[in-house]
């Protein structure tokens, strides 16, 4: 054996040595990674987990034989020999230690994303980048920094102590030296092809025509599988190449016709006016004009509620109030993520910026939106921390005309956490304004604190903390991952009740529309009471409840069991305040029964490569916007994440044509609706 190595070149040698360091420390912090956030109620299959570590360890490959080219590349020059040269060992022995560095670095942050976010990072992470004293404070009030901070030093300093240690055993006699030297050109030649092929295909990965990439990680229908697969630093590299990208007018022109059906589009209309009035007569109108108040709740996940059956009834308030009155159980945003929401509740357009938010898009940030078309209502839209957030400030001021913004630093309440006031103190603080409003008016109320790290604060109206005691079991069973989240979420309802009791006290409520939606939900484990098509299809992140109360609005409470969409939400507003409006986005009334046969809501998940789906009430079809990887799915089935497209030929040609049309529409609305006031 020990013939063998002397064998080896020393430069080689030490590579080897590098590279197997990285291999072992990158699958051992695999293994934890699938050990930290695998969920035992949906376990993925023992031939798929042993294939995820197979290709995992695939892609570390690549990852830490590309981090080592450049020593193979220039080592071999003898200034800069890591074995032979005193100054090369120093110089490879700083670049390696600076590798274990960034890599142990985007580890830990790929952990704290997907613990967040229940994704792997990629390059919409670098959004947090934007507001870095938010992001700062966040994780310093979430994560035991200064205790992690030391476990990190003394990992670092133990993994390059093994490095220094191993390499300086490298043998770096004058005799090993020489019997390369004295080989003749054909054994170094030799040498350096078999070289090139070895490392080219270690690259590669595989033998075909393309290399391994990312997309290979996702070989399962299981989503844990994939994420467990994927490599944090080739995944966020692959995501970082977002070309800007803009409309195809040829291809809008065709969709058009199926989108002038979908919308009901006027048929003069010409091709690409997507303009459509909807006016309500005067004998329809109000009495007096009726106050609105839309409350978006953060990561208000439906399966997380007592409307969705949860036995640990979180959310009684909300519950109540669904009770008395409209109450849309499959109602879904487009995609996760706030600010991706805030933007498709105002423009009425799913947000499909790739890497960052459309509201951080200057380009795209002028927007026609229905809240126009309540010229008479004034306009308050209330936030605990600060609109600089996302960039929502401009998307806000921009197209809602004459809004006056209430902020951090707008209130008398006190901030507890880096998301600014707690939500109860956001109702009391919007209650006291609006109550004092003699005009009608458009509020919109936008909560943060169900939120990291979670914060209960001391002025609470009496709101109890519940401890394990109060859970029968494990608390993942009822889709939780926390005491801490399921509190947070618990005093986001208590808020809510608290609200509504002080807001019954004041002049406005007789005469108030009051909207909850959640911003999103939560792709995360959902507990025993779900049913299981959401969460293997990732539904649970998209579908939060839709409530809808008004005491001089709504006289008969009702569920509504068919497709909505947050994009439908304005024009169901405006419907339902007898409000006519200029429509000139994807937005259909929820209560106009005729669209009822065509109800679909569009999703997207972003990533190195988004997929667009549309979900029916029994099918869920997903596709990339080129048309590739087409997928149907059927609900309320035991294995969902079935492909039932060779089943259902036609039914796939249908949703292939209406997904196709909206995606293309969509593409071209958001460049394309500017508001005429603006232009």
């Amino acid at each position: 054996m020990n013939s063998l190595i002397n064998k080896i070149p020393r430069l080689h040698l030490y590579v080897i040595a590098a590279l197997i360091i990285l291999l072992v420390i990158q699958s051992g912090l695999r293994i934890l990674f699938w050990f930290k956030f695998h969920n035992p109620a949906d376990p993925v299959s023992m031939p798929d987990l042993w294939w995820s570590f197979y290709l995992g360890m695939k892609f570390d490959l690549q990852a830490s034989l590309g981090a080592l080219l450049p020593i193979l590349l220039i080592g071999w020059i003898k200034p800069l020999h890591p074995v032979y040269s005193t100054f090369g060992r120093r110089l490879w022995a700083i670049y390696v230690s600076l590798i274990f560095i960034i890599m142990y670095l985007v580890y830990i942050t790929d952990a704290g994303h997907y613990a967040y976010l229940q994704q792997r990072i990629n390059a919409t992470a670098l959004r947090f980048l934007e507001n870095p004293q938010i992001s700062a404070d966040m994780v310093w009030q979430t994560y035991p920094v200064i205790s992690g901070s030391i476990i990190f030093i003394i990992v670092v300093s133990i993994t390059i102590y093994a490095f220094l240690q191993l390499t300086k055993r490298i043998n770096a006699s004058d005799t090993i030296r020489a019997y390369w030297g004295d080989r003749r050109w054909h054994y170094k030649t030799a040498l350096s092809i078999s070289t090139f092929f070895i490392v080219f295909f270690a690259l590669m990965a595989k033998v075909s025509w393309y290399p391994l990439r990312w997309s290979d990680a996702f070989f399962s229908t299981h989503a844990f599988s994939q994420q467990l697969t994927s490599n944090p630093v080739i995944y966020f590299s692959n995501t970082l190449k977002n070309v800007a990208e803009s409309y195809d007018l040829e291809k809008a022109k065709q969709a058009f016709p199926v989108m002038q059906n979908y919308l009901a589009l006027p048929a003069d209309n010409a091709v690409l006016d997507y303009r459509r009035e909807v006016t309500f007569p005067a004998s329809d109108h109000l009495s007096e004009k009726t106050n609105v108040i839309v409350v978006i709740l953060e990561s208000f996940a439906s399966y997380k509620t007592t409307l969705a059956d949860n036995p640990l009834n979180p959310t009684p308030y909300i519950a109540e109030i669904a009770q008395q009155g409209y109450y849309f159980n499959n109602f879904y945003t487009p995609s996760t993520g706030t600010a991706r929401s805030v933007w498709t509740f105002t423009t009425g357009i799913p947000d499909v910026e790739k890497n960052k938010t459309s509201s951080r898009n200057p380009l795209i940030v002028d927007q026609r939106t229905i809240i126009e078309a309540f010229e008479d209502h004034k306009k308050f839209y209330f936030l605990g921390g600060s609109a600089s957030w996302a960039n929502i400030r401009g998307l806000l001021s921009s197209n809602i005309p004459d809004l006056q913004l209430f902020e951090e630093g707008s209130y008398e309440s006190p901030a507890i956490d880096v998301w600014g006031i707690s939500d109860l103190s956001l109702f009391r603080e919007a209650n006291a304004v609006l109550s004092k409003q003699k005009e009608p008016f458009f509020a919109i109320i936008q909560t943060s604190g169900n939120h990291r790290p979670y914060t209960i604060p001391d002025d609470n109206e009496g709101f109890e903390v519940w401890g394990q005691d109060k859970i029968k079991g494990d608390i993942s069973d009822y889709g939780f991952a926390s005491l801490e989240e399921l509190n947070s979420f618990r005093f986001m309802d208590h808020s809510i009740g608290h609200f509504m009791k002080i807001a019954s006290e004041a002049a406005y409520f007789n005469n108030t529309l009051f909207v909850f939606f959640g911003d999103h939900g939560i792709q995360a484990a959902t507990g025993k009471h779900t049913p299981v098509y959401k969460e293997q299809l990732k539904l649970q992140g998209l579908n939060v409840p839709l409530v809808i109360y008004g005491k001089s609005v709504i006289s008969k409470p009702e569920v509504f069991d068919t497709i909505a969409s947050e994009v439908d939400v304005l024009p169901t507003i405006a419907a339902l305040t007898h409000t006519s409006y200029l429509n000139t986005t994807l937005g259909r009334d929820l209560l106009d029964t005729a669209f009822d046969n065509e109800r679909y809501a569009f999703t997207i998940e972003h990533g190195s490569n988004r997929t667009i789906g549309l979900l029916s009430d029994e099918y869920y079809m997903q596709m990339q916007p080129d048309g590739s990887k087409k997928s149907l799915h059927m609900l309320n089935n035991d294995d969902a994440r079935k492909n039932v497209a060779g089943e259902h030929p036609e039914l796939m040609d249908t949703f292939t044509t209406r997904l196709t049309a909206l995606w293309d529409t969509i593409m071209y609305i958001r460049e394309n609706n500017k508001s005429e006031q603006k232009d």
